[in-house]
């Protein structure tokens, strides 16, 4: 049996998953929260995914999506140094941000379908992905943010451990096994769970009569692959100009392409020498 020795090798060869505590203090988690539900009460329903069975329903999750233009502390928290350290272990160090989002689940909401992520989450159109495809290296890593105590009540999320490995979008028989056998993310407001988009995960039910889960979900991808959320177009332009190096790398402005070639300098462009 092989021994589980970083961060990376418990994403790739684990369980898929890690929980660290303690990551954000108790200002900074109120501080995103109050700014999170200020936009839920302003904002109109905002797309969600993996609900197909619970359209009726819908109301009780509350997406706020593109963060990055609501607050300062969410520009904080994406570029958090531990975080950075882990995900550019993972996916290389010129990794890019693909999404930050609030999922709120509100009480009686249903949760999800076990479902895997971004640009993987359409892989029940196995014909529209390459010949081949595998998990021997990720092109997602998923960091969530509690924002709220995560307890079974109320819709901690969802993890099938090792289902990473399979790379494929589970079915309904694996639904069945999902079910029996998931374990569950809980932990603290502060805590962050950081887990491969390939394992099977979704949010639980949230059978509370009085307490919402609230979290922040950041999608982190290779720097060659497309972002979920457009962020070159979509964060305000102040927001850019003052943006440190690594929020520059994030945003994509660090990778080149696509780029229209007729018209570049001609110049060796790339290569060692």
């Amino acid at each position: 049996m092989s021994i589980i020795r970083t961060y990376s090798d418990e994403l790739l060869y684990g369980k898929g998953y890690i929980v660290l505590p303690g990551i954000f203090s108790k200002a900074e988690i109120k501080e995103a929260n109050n700014r999170i539900q200020d936009c839920i009460a302003q904002e109109k329903q905002k797309v969600t995914h993996f609900q197909g069975a619970n359209k009726d329903t819908m109301h009780l999750q509350k997406r706020v999506w593109n963060l990055l233009n609501k607050g300062d502390i969410f520009i904080k928290m994406v570029q958090h140094p531990k975080i950075m350290e882990i995900v550019g272990d993972f996916l290389g160090s010129e990794f890019c941000l693909g999404s930050i989002a609030a999922n709120c689940i509100l009480p009686g909401g249903p949760g999800q379908e076990p479902h895997v992520d971004y640009p993987y989450w359409d892989m029940y159109k196995k014909k529209t992905f390459p010949q081949n495809i595998n998990a021997s290296f990720p092109l997602n890593c998923q960091v969530t943010i509690l924002l709220d105590d995560f307890t079974k009540e109320n819709g901690a999320t969802g993890v099938l451990p090792y289902s990473q490995k399979l790379c494929r979008y589970p079915n309904e028989k694996d639904a069945k096994l999902y079910y029996k056998e998931s374990e569950r993310m809980t932990g603290n407001a502060g805590d962050i769970a950081i887990f491969y988009g390939l394992t099977w995960h979704s949010s639980m039910p949230n059978k509370t009569k009085d307490q919402m889960r609230s979290a922040i979900l950041i999608q982190y991808l290779p720097k060659f692959v497309k972002p979920l959320e457009d962020q070159k177009q979509g964060v305000k332009k102040n927001i850019i100009e003052n943006a440190s190096p690594m929020l520059k790398q994030l945003l994509g402005f660090d990778y080149p392409y696509p780029k229209i070639l007729d018209s570049v300098e001609a110049s060796n462009a790339e290569g060692r020498n």
